[in-house]
């Protein structure tokens, strides 16, 4: 047995609960190691004839990433507390891991055992119910759609007329959003994550200079009432963007700043190494995001920024009954100020989405108390590890169950899955302009758990390299739109909301196939299992499925004919997708 190999932390993805009476729990041994793994558990204040009263139950091998295998199980607490081991068996070696250590035999008292004293509902993790269903689409105001030419900025360029730069305008505005509310309705959106539309200098709005205005570019707060109404009307939530690790360069505490140096009354909202402070060296004299002299970082410890900050986070929600917060550069900010962000908007309104701005492991963030969700860009590389990098689909097989294992079920569920974004280059352009690739991709983000987001005009297959090109004004010509990317994206959109397991399944297992350019896996709930087989390789691929499917009665949602044999042929970059109902 390779005891080096047994983990479990008690931190929040190895322990955590899903209702008032309810945890799971979770236990990591060396891959292929463990034979069997029982939980022992019971409530520590329960005794018989001096004799700790445990129950002894199978946990389940949930997966492996080829270093660790994963173990689960879900119990009921009827007094909220639990202690609790594990038996382990290896062969004929058996052991008893517990805080302390590992035992040859069960400890007879509760000492050393793992310690849950009681499970508190209000610290639980509990995001926003309506999330794990909502379906994103994100817009990049001054590119989408120009509805009122009479706000265009000077110098502003005729939608469409030219590649996008650094620094130019084509006009893009809130009242384009709202006449193209139908298309996106269509489409099956239910969720529209803006990028920032406070007043800025640039086109893309992350050098803020007013938190409390709306860039008059975009429009006035009427038109801002009209499109949040708009959409609550079609079941379309909003969710906007800030920006509050720093500010902008025309920020007028910044200004005052630049002006009167030490002198200044604003000196503390920012984090000066030397005055004056100058914004044209290489690595500027002051922290800013980056060495970007034009992006001073804030002080969020200090008082007055704090209540600044607060006060536009709750702003937005009363008085436009905004449903979300897409925070900016989030790890850069102290987790004090998110806390108190937390605690000022969730009393506003409850269920506001809170989504932080991090491309790393973030458990530090997602325990309850911070945000809800992060960007899910692991997920999104391994994705394109499959379907662009060639990795072996072994290899993308563990990956997945490590980064699944590495949260909560509850945090995995309300992730913000993306394949592109305003910060990376788009989706057609990274698959070389396969759009083969592309649907293979967009098969795996809606199968995972996670709420799945579409970058604007990805759906019509939009080009463009990274900032500024994946920038480009929104093309709404229908002759020049792809109509069939179109109506395949909208499909898995009505696929999600209709099958139980697409995407907010309770169990997933990988399957091995002998083909190394085909994945293929497996979800279920205690409605339906669905079966994804995706081959990325440029020949067709000869598949044997697993014997146990032969028990059920599976349908190909393509064509809707049933499945009459384990062993199936499947064109070169394909996928092939079925759903058997229990």
């Amino acid at each position: 047995m390779n005891e080096a190999g047994i983990i479990h932390t008690q931190q929040h993805h190895h322990l955590y609960g899903v209702s008032n009476h309810q945890v799971v729990i979770r236990l990591q041994t060396a891959a292929n190691d463990i034979d069997s793994v029982h939980l022992i558990h019971g409530d520590p204040y329960e005794w018989a004839d001096d004799s700790w009263q445990s129950l002894k139950v199978r946990m389940d091998l949930v997966g492996t990433d080829g270093t660790y295998d994963y173990w689960m199980k879900s119990i009921h607490l009827p007094h909220s507390r639990v202690r609790y081991g594990f038996h382990l068996c290896s062969g004929t070696e058996e052991k008893v891991y517990t805080e302390r250590g590992l035992y040859s035999e069960a400890p007879t008292h509760i000492a050393p055992y793992f310690c849950l004293p009681y499970l508190h509902n209000h610290e639980r993790f509990s995001p926003p119910n309506w999330v794990k269903d909502t379906v994103w689409y994100q817009i990049f105001p001054e590119r989408f759609a120009n509805g009122h030419p009479k706000l265009n900025p000077e110098g502003t360029l005729p939608w469409g007329s030219e590649e996008p730069k650094q620094d130019s305008f084509f006009g893009g505005d809130l009242q384009g959003i709202i006449n193209r509310l139908d298309y996106l309705s269509d489409l099956g959106v239910t969720g529209v994550y803006f990028t920032p539309i406070f007043k800025a200098f640039s086109n893309h709005k992350y050098d803020t200079i007013d938190y409390l205005q709306l860039d008059p570019q975009f429009g006035d707060e009427q038109t801002l009432q009209t499109l949040v109404s708009e959409c609550h009307k079609r079941n379309i939530r909003i969710m906007l963007d800030a920006v509050f690790n720093h500010s902008g360069y025309y920020f007028p505490p910044f200004q005052d700043v630049l002006e009167n140096g030490a002198d200044s009354e604003y000196a503390d909202w920012f984090h000066p190494h030397s005055f004056p402070l100058d914004s044209r060296l290489d690595k500027p004299n002051y922290e800013t995001f980056a060495f970007v002299g034009s992006m001073p970082k804030l002080n969020t410890a200090h008082p007055q920024v704090k209540e600044y900050l607060l006060k536009v986070a709750r702003y937005w929600i009363e008085e436009f009954d905004i449903d979300g917060w897409r925070l900016d550069v989030a790890n850069e900010v102290d987790h004090s100020f998110w806390r108190d962000f937390r605690k000022q908007v969730k009393e506003i309104k409850q269920d506001v989405y809170i989504l932080g701005e991090i491309w790393h492991h973030s458990s530090a963030w997602l325990e309850g108390d911070q945000f809800d969700a992060v960007m899910n860009y692991p997920l999104t590389d391994a994705i394109q590890d499959f379907a662009l990098r060639d990795k072996s689909t072994k290899t993308i097989a563990h990956t997945l169950t490590r980064h699944l294992n590495s949260y909560p079920d509850p945090v995995n569920a309300v992730q913000f899955n993306v394949l592109g974004s305003h910060d990376t280059a788009r989706i057609l352009t990274e698959s070389s302009n396969n759009k083969k690739l592309v649907k293979l991709q967009y098969m795996m983000m809606f199968s995972f758990p996670g709420t799945p987001c579409i970058y604007y005009g990805d759906e019509i297959s939009m080009t463009g390299a990274n900032d500024p090109g994946c920038r480009a004004c929104m093309i709404w010509d229908e002759k020049q739109q792809d109509q069939e990317m179109h109506a395949f994206v909208k499909q898995l959109i009505k696929w999600r909301a209709t099958y139980s397991a697409f995407g907010t399944y309770d169990r997933i297992q990988f399957h091995e196939t002998e083909d190394t350019n085909v994945l293929m896996y497996s979800t279920s709930t205690e409605k339906e299992t669905m079966l994804f087989i995706l081959n990325r390789g440029t020949k067709t691929a000869s598949i044997i499925l697993p014997k146990d499917f032969s028990k059920q009665t599976f349908n190909d949602l393509s064509s809707g004919e049933s499945l009459d044999s384990l062993h199936l042929h499947m064109k070169p970059e394909s996928f092939l997708l079925f759903s058997s109902q229990h």
